[in-house]
C-alpha cells in the first residue's frame, strides 16, 4: 500500500504549528490515488478536525502524537453539522464532525499506531450552543464500513473518545484509552469485535453499546463480541502511567467511579447477539444490561469475567420504560441473558446483583451458573428501611425515598442505575418481575455480617437455585413475594 507522509505535504509536528490542513492534503492524496497509508513519523502535531476518507489509513509511528489544538484566532474544529434533527438523544450522541478526527459513509478505513491520540482541547460536552470551533471527540465514524482501529492511545477523548455510528465490521484491537468520560460508545453497529483493549473512565462508562435514534431510526446493536479486555475507574490519567490513583471517590452523578461495560442507557433499536468474555473490571461499576426505551436486549452471553473493587450492583439486569423514542412508546424485552463463570470481589453492600423488570412486563430467561462474589457486607434492614441520604445518588432521586422495608419503587421511568432504588432489602440479589430464572453453582458470601435476607424474589416465577452457597447473619436465605414455581436444591448456608 502507497504511503503518504504528511510531512512532505506540510505538516511540521512541532507541537505548535496547526498541522490539520497537511495532513488533510496527504489523506486527499491518498484517496485521490485509490487508497494509502497516511503516516505520521515521531512527532507532535498539533491538529483540529482530520478528514477521514475511503480506503485511507491513519497511522501514527511510534513517538507520534495527534494533539487537539485549542482553537484560536476563528479557526477551530469543524462544524458539527445538522446531526440527527429528532430530540431523542443528546447533542454529542447525534452529531459527530467537531472531532479531531472522523468521517461519514466511508469504507475500508483504519486509524493505526502505535502512536498517540491526545485531545488535550476537546471539552467533556457541548451543545448547539457552544462556541464556534469547539470539538468534543476524538473518533467519530457515522455510517461507515470495514474500519479497523488498533494498536493507538487515546487520552483526554473528551465527551467520547471512539463514537461509532452506524457503523459495520468493526474491528478495534490492543487499543489503550484513559479519559474523562465514555472510552468507547458503540451506537447502532453490527459485526463488532473489540479485543485486548484497555479502557480507563472514572466518569463515565469504559465501553458502552448503545441503540439510539441518532440516525433518525431505530437500528439494532448485534453480532458484538468484547474479550481479553480490561475496564476501570481509576483517576483520569492514572491507568496510563501505571500510579492507578483512587483520589476521586465518586463520579460526576454522585456513585462511585464508573469504568464499566454497559448495554444501554440510549435502546430504541435493542440489542441482539452479544458476547462478553475474558474481561476485568477495576475499581468501578458492574456489568449493565439495560433496555428502557423500548428495544428488545435479547442473546447476551458473559463468560469468564473478573470484578475488584465494585462500586455498584455486580449484575444490574433493567428492563424499563424511559421510552426516549417516537412512538408507539411501549417496553421491550430483556430475555435470554447467560452469565457464567464470574469472579466478584469487594462489591459495595447497598447494591446487590440485581434483576428488575416492570409489573406486566418480566426479566425473561436468566441463567446464572458458576458466580463467586464477596460482598462488602456490614449493613442491615435499617438501611434499606429508611434509605439515609448518604447512602442514596441524588442525581437521579426526584421523589422522596421510600420509609419502610420492601418499599422499593418501581422508577419505571428513571434513568437506569443500581442506586435508583435506593438501599435494597437483600444483599446477594434483588429479583423483581422476571420469569425463568436459574441458578446453578453459585456462591455468595460477605466480608462483614449483613442482617439483610441474602436473596428477595418478588413477583418471580419459574425460579430455580441449585447448589447455592451463602453466608448467614441470622437472616433468612429468602424472602419471597408473590412467587410460584419455586425450586431449592442444595443449599448451603455455613460459613
Amino acid at each position: 500500500m502507497v504511503r503518504f507522509d504528511v510531512t512532505r505535504y506540510g505538516a511540521r509536528g512541532d507541537g505548535v504549528t496547526i498541522d490539520s490542513p497537511a495532513i488533510n492534503r496527504a489523506i486527499e492524496a491518498a484517496a485521490a490515488a485509490g487508497g494509502g497509508t497516511v503516516r505520521l513519523p515521531a512527532g507532535t502535531f498539533a491538529s483540529y478536525s482530520v478528514r477521514l476518507r475511503s480506503n485511507v489509513i491513519l497511522q501514527l509511528d511510534r513517538g507520534a502524537t495527534l494533539l487537539a489544538a485549542a482553537p484560536r484566532d476563528g479557526a477551530g474544529f469543524d462544524h458539527p453539522g445538522r446531526g440527527a434533527g429528532n430530540a431523542y438523544q443528546d447533542f454529542g450522541h447525534s452529531h459527530w464532525r467537531a472531532a479531531l478526527i472522523w468521517g461519514e459513509d466511508l469504507d475500508h478505513i483504519g486509524i493505526a499506531g502505535p502512536g498517540r491520540i491526545d485531545g488535550a482541547a476537546l471539552v467533556r460536552e457541548m451543545g448547539p450552543d457552544s462556541p464556534p470551533g469547539t470539538g468534543d471527540k476524538a473518533i467519530a465514524l457515522r455510517l461507515c464500513r470495514d474500519v479497523d482501529i488498533r494498536d493507538v492511545t487515546i487520552v483526554r477523548g473528551g465527551h467520547l473518545a471512539i463514537l461509532p455510528t452506524g457503523v459495520d465490521r468493526l474491528t478495534i484491537h490492543n487499543v489503550t484509552i484513559d479519559t474523562v468520560r465514555d472510552g468507547i460508545n458503540v451506537d447502532c453497529c453490527r459485526d463488532v469485535r473489540i479485543s485486548g483493549c484497555t479502557v480507563n473512565t472514572h466518569g463515565d462508562d469504559a465501553i458502552v453499546l448503545k441503540s439510539s435514534y441518532a440516525l433518525g431510526r431505530a437500528r439494532t446493536t448485534e453480532r458484538v463480541t468484547i474479550t481479553g479486555t480490561t475496564v476501570s475507574g481509576y483517576d483520569p490519567g492514572t491507568r496510563l502511567d501505571g500510579t492507578r490513583q483512587r483520589a476521586l471517590p465518586a463520579a460526576p452523578d454522585g456513585d462511585g467511579p464508573t469504568g464499566r461495560i454497559k448495554l444501554g442507557t440510549e435502546s430504541t433499536g435493542g440489542f441482539r447477539d452479544i458476547m462478553v468474555s475474558g474481561v476485568v473490571f477495576e475499581r468501578c461499576r458492574g456489568l449493565a444490561l439495560e433496555t428502557v426505551d423500548g428495544g428488545v436486549l435479547e442473546d447476551v452471553t458473559v463468560q469468564g469475567v473478573t470484578m475488584r473493587e465494585v462500586s455498584n450492583a455486580p449484575i444490574f439486569l433493567r428492563l424499563g420504560a424511559r421510552l426516549r423514542g417516537p412512538a408507539p412508546r411501549r417496553p421491550g424485552r430483556l430475555r435470554r441473558i447467560t452469565i457464567s463463570d464470574v469472579t466478584v470481589d469487594g462489591a459495595d453492600p447497598r447494591y446487590p446483583s440485581t434483576i428488575a423488570g416492570l409489573p406486566g412486563h418480566p426479566v425473561e430467561d436468566v441463567r446464572l451458573s458458576g458466580l463467586r462474589v464477596r460482598m462488602r457486607g456490614g449493613l442491615s434492614m435499617t438501611h434499606a428501611a429508611g434509605q439515609p441520604a448518604e447512602l442514596v445518588n441524588p442525581f437521579f432521586f426526584a421523589e422522596p425515598a421510600p420509609r419502610r422495608p420492601y418499599a422499593v419503587p418501581e422508577r419505571a421511568r428513571a434513568y437506569p442505575e443500581p442506586s435508583m432504588f435506593g438501599v435494597l432489602p437483600a444483599w446477594a440479589f434483588y429479583v423483581r418481575h422476571a420469569t425463568g430464572l436459574r441458578c446453578d453453582d453459585v456462591e455468595i458470601r460477605f466480608s462483614e455480617p449483613d442482617t439483610r435476607p441474602a436473596i428477595v424474589l418478588d413477583d418471580v416465577h419459574c425460579a430455580q437455585f441449585r447448589r447455592l452457597r451463602l453466608s448467614t447473619a441470622g437472616a433468612p436465605a429468602f424472602a419471597l413475594r408473590g412467587v410460584t414455581g419455586f425450586a431449592l436444591r442444595d443449599l448451603d448456608t455455613t460459613r
